[in-house]
């Protein structure tokens, strides 16, 4: 019986530190879980044992900015160039060539990165919501695609991404009632998916227009908290962490659009991405929408052996519908990634 108990862990690269959660045989295959805005190691609580458990090293750490691993204090700290150096040095103090790396919303970009930069280091790839060639080559990458039937231009000429806009715009001002009431950031963002919401713009299409979050309130709305996504325990897990270190490493991810289309620019193979990769769309997730818009069609023309599955769910699908993201990964895994499965 293959032990599933997740233990902590922090490797120094250099001047960064990172801390990481990891499950599973030392010796086992290596698959890293790279989280998104505004989470932590946590949010693949339901995908370290389960992937421990078919005998995957399963690791996940804490981006730069969160939780445990070195906080920056200036935005520029946290283009992507800057995280996937964090990630290949990961790589390099665990004694690993190549891993299976799985991304989700900003840690999508990240993983996107790697894969267009460092392939020698990817068996393959798989990202939860954003697809390729998006928002890893900057906000004007991602604007030309918008679904303009719900997003009238003269309206929103950011569509749903209008909440970025305003990152870039009043960074303060955006940031401020997260950092007010992190515990109420965290019960407000982190929701199931909603099918009501179809073909209606995203809440993110109107934080420019409303003056910030939350209708320009000073501090989120205090809504119970979703057991279906997130139990008191993650909470209090992610409200400590948010509280401790703040909105400013987080939200400056959203900070780096121009470094980040030109890091883009010098991908290699003409960012072509030949190993395998798999892309699971959130069907509720309207803010990166892939179901009707044009989102992930860029995508399927750089990518040669492309895997693609709709599930169910809102954005936070890792935690909301944890069997049905385990299950397309772990046959992904078996199918396209056959030699590198447990033996």
């Amino acid at each position: 019986m293959l032990s599933t108990t997740v233990a902590e862990y922090v490797v120094k690269t250099g001047d960064h530190q990172t801390f990481y959660l990891a499950a599973g045989p030392a010796d086992g295959p290596l698959i890293i879980f790279v989280h998104g805005w505004p989470e932590l190691a946590i949010s693949w609580r339901h995908q370290l044992p389960c992937f421990a458990s078919l005998g995957f090293r399963a690791i996940a750490p804490d981006l730069r900015g969160y939780g445990r691993s070195t906080i920056y204090d200036r935005h520029e700290d946290y283009a992507l160039e800057n995280v996937v150096a964090d990630m290949t040095g990961l790589l390099d103090a665990l004694g690993t060539e190549k891993a299976v790396w799985v991304g989700h919303d900003w840690g999508s970009p990240v993983v996107w990165s790697i894969a267009s930069h460092h392939p020698e280091r990817c068996h393959g790839v798989a990202n939860l919501c954003v697809p390729y060639y998006t928002l890893e080559r900057g906000l004007d990458a991602c604007v030309g695609l918008i679904d303009r039937d719900i997003y009238p231009e003269s309206e929103y000429p950011l569509g749903q991404w209008e909440y970025q806009g305003f990152y870039e715009e009043n960074f303060a001002a955006a940031i401020a009632p997260f950092d007010a009431n992190p515990t109420n950031a965290v019960k407000a963002l982190f929701r199931g998916g909603d099918p009501g919401g179809k073909v209606k713009p995203s809440r993110t299409a109107y934080v420019r227009r409303d003056g910030g979050w939350f209708r320009g309130a000073a501090e989120p709305p205090d809504v119970p908290r979703d057991a279906e996504v997130i139990s008191e325990t993650d909470l209090s897990v992610y409200a400590a962490a948010l509280s401790r270190n703040g909105f400013f490493g987080p939200s400056s991810y959203y900070m780096n659009h121009a470094a980040n289309a030109a890091y883009a620019d010098r991908a290699v193979n003409g960012g072509l991405l030949e190993m395998p990769t798999l892309f699971i769309a959130a069907e509720y997730d309207f803010t990166c929408e892939c179901i009707t818009s044009r989102l992930a069609e860029p995508m399927r023309g750089h990518c040669t052996d492309l895997t693609s599955k709709v599930v169910q769910s809102g954005h936070w699908m890792a935690q909301e519908k944890p069997v049905e993201v385990n299950a397309a990964l772990a046959h992904w895994l078996a199918t396209s990634l056959s030699d590198v499965w447990p033996k």
